[in-house]
């Protein structure tokens, strides 16, 4: 039957080795930096993230425009993909919009996958007059943020429990180390031939 006795690597006793302690404080370190370091490491990365996302998406918006446009070409209705996925696919096709004070333009933008000539759509521009993807909305920027958020956490999480394993490592091979050292010294009183 097997007994475990817990805290026994934080009392005195005579089984106890400094490795033992060591590991002891490597693991009280390791569930601290797990509970609240990892966290607070996420929370940082996703806040700068979250800053740099909302600072993108202003620049974006400063920079386009979005223009109510007329299809002038179709779009293939989808690509060829593998079944089960259902995803909508934006492509390039003339359209043609006015703007107020300097008549009517045509460009190249994209529009979605079944798009008919004739379909109103709301495309963007750059200031040079690109067809652009749409400026990032607040869902995008908070997706953004906690994705980075939760692959810091992740990261630093990985980071202590590779840490603790190499601690681990180096204790166990001290542990033994020191186990030879003793019976090195006990073992001759224990395998000395009885008369």
């Amino acid at each position: 039957m097997r007994t475990r006795v817990r805290g026994w690597r934080w009392r005195h006793n005579p089984l106890r080795r400094r490795s033992d302690l060591v590991e002891a404080w490597t693991a009280l370190a390791v569930a601290v930096l797990l509970c609240v370091g990892a966290p607070l490491v996420g929370a940082v990365a996703g806040l700068w993230a979250h800053e740099r996302a909302r600072a993108v998406a202003t620049v974006q918006r400063a920079e386009r425009h979005m223009v109510r446009a007329v299809v002038l070409g179709d779009a293939p209705e989808q690509l060829p993909s593998v079944e089960g996925t259902d995803q909508e696919h934006a492509y390039r096709t003339d359209v043609r919009w006015t703007e107020p004070g300097k008549g009517t333009r045509t460009a190249q933008a994209r529009v979605p996958a079944g798009t008919r000539a004739g379909d109103r759509v709301d495309v963007w521009f750059d200031r040079h007059g690109r067809g652009v993807p749409p400026p990032p909305d607040e869902v995008a920027v908070w997706q953004h943020t906690v994705t980075v958020g939760l692959c810091g956490a992740a990261g630093a999480a990985g980071a202590v429990l590779l840490c603790h394993g190499v601690v681990r490592r180096v204790a166990l091979r001290h542990r033994l180390a020191e186990w030879e050292q003793e019976w090195s010294r006990t073992g001759p009183d224990w395998t000395r031939g009885r008369a």
